[in-house]
């Protein structure tokens, strides 16, 4: 698991703003985790208030699929609002980065 500073932070909301507009991005404990299963996601994003148990089945899919794994520095609140979205955000995967360098929070460019 590899987990943000607060100075990334903003690099990282900056990033996922443009994945949210240009790339495909998921939304939702249950389609992450049906997603990661099935070997379709490039990066999981997991915010810091998300439930234990279920932060915990989401790293697990993580580590036996090689799917990088973030642990956000904010609350699923700050998360939503990074995405631009009204709601809550507890985890998200990123299928398509589009135009945006989020991949490069995930250890490099062609993960």
């Amino acid at each position: 698991m590899k987990k943000l500073s607060s100075l990334s932070k903003s690099e990282i909301d900056k990033s996922l703003s443009i994945a949210v507009r240009s790339g495909k991005i998921l939304f939702g404990s249950n389609v992450t985790i049906k997603n990661v299963m099935a070997g379709r996601v490039r990066l999981v994003i997991v915010a810091s208030n998300c439930p234990s148990d279920l932060r915990e089945k989401i790293e697990y899919y993580c580590k036996l699929s090689n799917t990088p794994f973030i642990a956000y520095p904010g609350s699923s609140l700050d998360l939503g609002a990074a995405c631009r979205k009204p709601f809550l955000v507890a985890s998200l995967a990123v299928r398509d980065p589009g135009d945006s360098d989020i991949l490069k929070f995930a250890g490099g460019e062609n993960v």
